[in-house]
């Protein structure tokens, strides 16, 4: 795909070898905060100053007066501002041409890149324990996660989703005792479970189950049907007991004995995670000769390697201390330090009727994914989650969320693509064609709506590449709310059907409201959500 920056790196290039001097390895190019300044912006005389020996807006006015004779495509004039950038006024033609490109690469080709070419990537996310159904706390995790593998996806790499069974340990063998003691009429363990699913499933469960196996079979598989409703599936599934039987532990932990990365003290074993920046050393193995967490999670993420070459966590925001002690295990066993990233999200509190609501599993007192899902549908639910940061705490009103209504953000989102579908079908009925887009005067689009809708398409492909980098698919939600108000702005000053409006106009229109259409179905794509035809 072409990149109107690409002819104006070729014109600096052109300009700095007329002023005698040699192009660095990279020539920025970035919008101005202001763009009465002009569409593009770039720093490269304050770069190339001291090579020029000339201060640098002395330089930039050389290179502009050299861009001005001899212009980039769609350049109409290149002008000096502040300390020495040099700012590109565009023709619209630059924005006629990024339509064509949309439409030419459709939804699956616009915004997609290669950068991840070649390298796999393993993205472990939600891993709640199988002690009860999703809380609306995991939603984020689900949401954000599965968006995440989808933005490395559309940037090439190949994605690997990973779920953490965590089936082995005290919390199992109170869980499975609740479950006991309530079809047993009796109530559980003070530090068991309490919530209502207990009493629920407990009269589900068959007299001669056992509680264990059968409890953890029914949290399973309520879990994945939660996720599946969100549009979320996991490629590996991995038990911690069956990782423990497997020897995979053993292994790693010969391996760190082979490196010399632990030793024994009072009884136990230790690894030496202080080597490689942990704030201590850490237990692997206790005085009683039982594992501690902390070994057959090394051993899982040791795996982890065999499908990704890059290892990505998404944790919650109790495990900041988990961080330094498993990057440094990870290099105590020869793993490069940038191999493995972990992404810290914060908490979720849901407000329904002005009322806050706890999310404790084993208080009770929760509210699910799958209520959530039930109440707002699994678009909104995910999209919801995908507004804010996933490293910032968020409140979500369900009253607000369940509004049809400009006040609820997803909902105007939503109306946005139900109304390029209103407008095919109208359209249709009023037996309006569509001529093929290499008979359509495009330059007819000057309107400034028109336009705006047209610079937030092109500044798609960017967003991808920058929400990717970032681990922040909140950026695309943004990008997709950014579009559907220029669309609703568009849609409101610049009519379609009228009888009043020409020809040629109305098939531009036509085909803008395509490529609205096209880059709404990428965004909504990445972001896991489908979009109503109707509202």
């Amino acid at each position: 795909m072409t990149d109107v920056r690409d002819g104006l790196r070729d014109g600096l290039r052109a300009a700095l070898d007329v002023a005698g001097l040699t192009e660095p390895p990279e020539i920025t190019i970035e919008r101005p905060r202001d763009r009465l300044h002009g569409e593009w912006s770039s720093n490269i005389a304050m770069v190339m100053a001291s090579a020029a020996q000339q201060p640098p807006r002395e330089l930039a006015a050389r290179l502009a007066a050299e861009l001005n004779a001899k212009p980039p495509p769609h350049v109409t004039a290149v002008e000096v501002a502040g300390p020495g950038f040099i700012n590109f006024q565009l023709a619209e033609s630059w924005l006629h041409e990024v339509l064509i490109e949309v439409i030419a690469a459709g939804v699956d080709g616009y915004a997609r890149s290669n950068k991840g070419t070649g390298c796999r990537v393993s993205v472990e996310f939600v891993s709640a324990n199988p002690t009860g159904p999703l809380h609306a706390g995991h939603g984020r995790w689900a949401a954000y996660g599965d968006s995440l593998c989808r933005l490395f996806e559309r940037c090439g790499y190949e994605v690997c989703r990973e779920f953490y069974v965590n089936d082995r340990g005290n919390q199992i063998k109170l869980f499975a005792d609740s479950l006991s003691a309530r079809r047993q009429g009796v109530e559980p363990p003070e530090d068991g479970y309490h919530g209502d699913y207990v009493k629920q499933w407990a009269a589900e469960m068959p007299a001669e189950a056992d509680a264990r196996v059968w409890g953890l079979q029914r949290a399973r598989q309520d879990q994945a049907d939660t996720l599946a409703a969100m549009n979320v599936a996991f490629d590996v599934y991995t038990s911690e007991a069956q990782l423990v039987g497997s020897g995979a532990m053993d292994k790693a932990l010969a391996e760190l004995r082979n490196r010399n990365m632990v030793y024994e003290q009072d009884g136990a074993v230790w690894l030496r995670t202080s080597d490689f920046g942990d704030s201590a050393d850490r237990v692997l193995i206790k005085s009683d000769s039982e594992p501690t967490y902390f070994l057959p999670d090394i051993a899982y993420h040791h795996e982890k390697f065999l499908r990704g070459d890059l290892v990505v966590d998404v944790l919650g925001a109790d495990h900041h201390g988990y961080v330094p002690r498993m990057r440094a295990a990870l290099q105590a066993l020869g793993h490069a330090p940038g191999a493995y990233e972990a992404l810290i999200g914060q908490n979720v509190t849901l407000r329904r009727n002005g009322v806050e609501v706890r999310l404790a599993k084993r208080a009770g007192d929760i509210v699910l994914v799958s209520e959530l899902v039930d109440e707002v549908g699994p678009d909104v639910t995910r999209i919801v989650y995908l507004l804010p940061s996933v490293d910032t705490t968020q409140t979500i009103d369900v009253d607000v969320v369940s509004a049809q209504s400009a006040e609820n953000p997803v909902y105007y989102l939503q109306y946005a693509h139900a109304r390029i579908h209103s407008l095919a079908r109208q359209a249709q009925a009023r037996g309006v064609k569509r001529p093929s887009l290499d008979e359509v005067d495009l330059s007819v689009l000057v309107h400034q709506r028109e336009l705006e809708v047209l610079r937030v398409l092109a500044s798609l492909p960017d967003t991808v590449l920058t929400a990717m980098h970032a681990r922040a698919p909140h950026q695309l939600t943004a990008w997709a709310r950014e579009l559907s108000a220029a669309f609703h702005g568009f849609w409101h000053d610049c009519p379609m059907l009228r009888d009043d409006v020409a020809d040629d106009v109305r098939a531009a229109r036509l085909w803008l409201v395509e490529a609205t259409r096209v880059g709404l179905a990428v965004a909504l794509g990445v972001l896991g959500v489908s979009a109503p035809e109707r509202l």
